[in-house]
């Protein structure tokens, strides 16, 4: 088989969760169980050495500042907002570790020995973008709240989202909670979530990224995006979206009014192809044609909606409470918007990393994030994909200079591969800790799961092809005593199946081998069946198709079963000692494979299998897929077991 290649070395990240609060089933469910299995098996695949697997909390922007306001107001707590953060970190810190979730640093942004690299990172950034040319400072309008005589930020204005058929619950001062952006004068509706009263505008400068400037190179990205088929065909189709251009949408019951005021909107097209029954769509060039022409509407109180758009990026803003922007032009007391900062954050966070790391090929933050024998990649989920698209991609790209290339060069950033799972929903519905429906936390689900069976469910729900719904039945107050715990699908393979195998093999290792290893060749059908297995795990792999992954293994595993049930009665019954050592052999061979493919799934399990084995620390190498449990284990010995002996463990009220 043609297998897939790898690079040498890799940057696996995820996207950073807010400091306002502990980690909820979405974070771990829809994203970092996926990146810390294709991490984990990039290390047995290329080498430990050779993998970082790092994130941080994500300390600053509105969402921190809202939630740690809402806190002292209610005397709930009484640090600094430092205090406020680093609580939440060290809470996401130890759920981490209590999902086997092994990264090889979580730092954060505002404190600890990541926030001074990450303020540099965020200057250099920033320097080389204004030295190519690519931000300029304009003069927009930002939501002001007159009783309390301040300007809003973010999260303290909440509305409707302008942009059509959006169907978010909350938008607010310049995008949606589904990662639509709008200029903030589209927001429908707005109200100050201080005063509960609405906001006025007033302008401010700001730094933006003309993001708009590089569509045409975007679009060429996109292209070459659609070639691979480890992209998954809803980003695409999405991003390209948002490289359309401007675009209004206007109610078929406005058209009268419309009809009256069409030729004081400037050039548009009529881009109606009659398939819409409630609405026509008007095209502009330029985002600044359509911008006039939308303030001409709402002038005449004509209703309409915006199409998704490319639309300048904000660099800064004027929270306090951020990393400083550096003084340019005279614009001081300036901060980075949010968003921005977090985009290059992995950046801060592999140099912080480097600066102590051991048995690294390079401490060179540039050899693994602009060389051409490295990859990154980003695990992410759905309403960011416009920051990690778009926004991010351009970023990177114009910081090559006047003329940026898809042919990356070594020395400049390369681009990172986007891996994009859809929405994990709670019982059908979307949850989120600001909407009506509130997340479990994620420590919360551990009381009646274990990690390694939450982490085979999450694994195997499909995520990068559809929406899903999580449903424990632990948190089902309509769930049937007898109902079956749909979590516990894909974990009964480990618990119940593969334990089985396990407690049989070692057991007549000690009955008729006096826990010795027999020698001998694997039989050619067995091997076949092994590496075969092995490569379309290889090949999935590399595909992110995570759930093919676990149905790969779900059947190499009761294959196992079979074979050993089978042949070990046959040739106990008929006495063949030949034929159940032949058997042995190959059942060891078969262990062997299928720990290798349960190394980044279900670690603790798979580890504790390889110790009772006697293996060497090799033994989860790709390397020498011919290789079996013998070839690792210079004994030849295997530590015997007590009666029931589960290497994957339940918890107790699951027995």
């Amino acid at each position: 088989m043609e297998r897939p290649t790898f690079p040498k070395r890799a940057i696996i990240t995820s996207g950073m969760p807010y400091g306002n609060k502990e980690l909820h089933f979405g974070h771990i469910g829809g994203l970092y169980v996926h990146a810390d299995v294709f991490a984990r098996f990039l290390r047995d695949r290329i080498g430990e050495e050779n993998v970082i697997f790092q994130s941080g909390t994500d300390c600053y922007g509105s969402p921190i500042l809202e939630g740690y306001r809402k806190l002292v107001e209610s005397g709930k707590f009484d640090g600094d907002l430092n205090d406020f953060v680093r609580g939440n970190h060290e809470k996401q810190v130890q759920t981490f570790l209590d999902y086997d979730i092994k990264l090889n640093f979580f730092g954060a942004s505002s404190f600890g020995p990541a926030s001074k690299i990450h303020n540099q990172v965020c200057a250099d950034v920033f320097n080389r973008l204004y030295e190519v040319g690519a931000i300029t400072k304009m003069d927009t309008m930002q939501f002001f709240d007159e009783s309390k005589n301040t300007f809003l930020n973010g999260r303290q204005v909440i509305g409707r989202c302008p942009v059509e058929g959006c169907k978010s619950e909350k938008a607010y001062a310049d995008e949606c909670d589904l990662g639509h952006q709008y200029l903030p004068c589209d927001l429908i509706n707005p109200i100050s979530t201080l005063s509960n009263e609405k906001p006025v505008l007033k302008p401010i400068t700001n730094w933006y990224f003309k993001l708009t400037e590089y569509t045409d190179i975007l679009i060429k990205w996109v292209e070459e995006l659609e070639k691979n088929e480890a992209n998954r065909t809803f980003v695409t189709k999405e991003i390209r979206e948002f490289l359309k251009k401007p675009e209004v949408y206007i109610k078929k019951d406005q058209l009268e009014e419309f009809d009256k005021i069409k030729d004081e909107l400037g050039a548009y097209t009529l881009l109606d192809d009659g398939t819409n029954k409630n609405s026509i769509t008007i095209g502009f060039e330029k985002l600044t044609d359509r911008e006039k022409a939308c303030a001409i509407l709402a002038k005449h109180e004509i209703r309409f909606r915006t199409g998704k758009t490319l639309v300048p990026f904000r660099l800064t803003g004027n929270i306090e409470w951020g990393v400083p922007t550096p003084v340019i032009e005279g614009e001081k007391d300036l901060t980075f918007y949010v968003w921005p900062e977090s985009l290059w954050a992995p950046i801060s966070f592999t140099k912080t990393y480097l600066e102590n790391a051991e048995n690294v090929p390079s401490r060179d933050w540039k050899d693994w994030w602009c060389h051409k024998d490295s990859a990154v990649y980003q695990f992410l989920g759905e309403d960011n994909m416009y920051f990690y698209g778009p926004a991010e991609m351009a970023i990177f790209l114009a910081m090559q200079g006047t003329n940026p290339s898809l042919d990356i060069p070594n020395g400049d950033i390369i681009l990172p591969n986007l891996v994009i799972n859809k929405h994990i929903l709670f019982m059908d519905k979307k949850a989120s800790s600001s909407g009506k429906v509130k997340p479990p936390m994620a420590h919360e689900l551990l009381k009646y799961y274990t990690n390694e069976q939450l982490r085979c469910h999450f694994l195997g729900m499909g995520l990068g092809n559809a929406n899903v719904s999580f449903k424990p039945k632990m948190f089902n107050p309509n769930a049937q005593e007898n109902e079956q715990d749909l979590v516990l699908k894909e974990g009964n393979l480990l618990t119940n199946v593969y334990n089985r195998v396990l407690r049989y093999v070692i057991n007549s290792l000690a009955q008729k081998y006096d826990c010795t290893l027999p020698e001998g060749k694997v039989s050619e059908e067995i091997l076949n069946e092994g590496l075969e297995t092995a490569y379309r795990y290889e090949e999935l792999m590399s595909q992110k198709k995570f759930h093919i992954v676990m149905n790969v293994v779900d059947s190499y595993i009761r294959n196992i079963n079979k074979y050993w049930q089978k042949e070990s009665t046959e040739s106990d019954k008929a006495g063949d000692t030949e034929r159940h050592k032949q058997a042995m052999i190959n059942v060891l061979y078969m262990i062997r494979i299928a720990n290798l493919l349960l190394h980044p799934i279900a670690p603790t399990g798979s580890e504790l299998v390889a110790k009772y084995f006697g293996v060497n620390k090799d033994f989860f190498s790709w390397d020498g897929l011919e290789k079996s449990i013998c070839d690792f284990n210079e004994s030849k010995k295997v530590t015997a077991i007590e009666a029931r002996f589960d290497f994957f463990k339940k918890l107790d009220y699951q027995y």
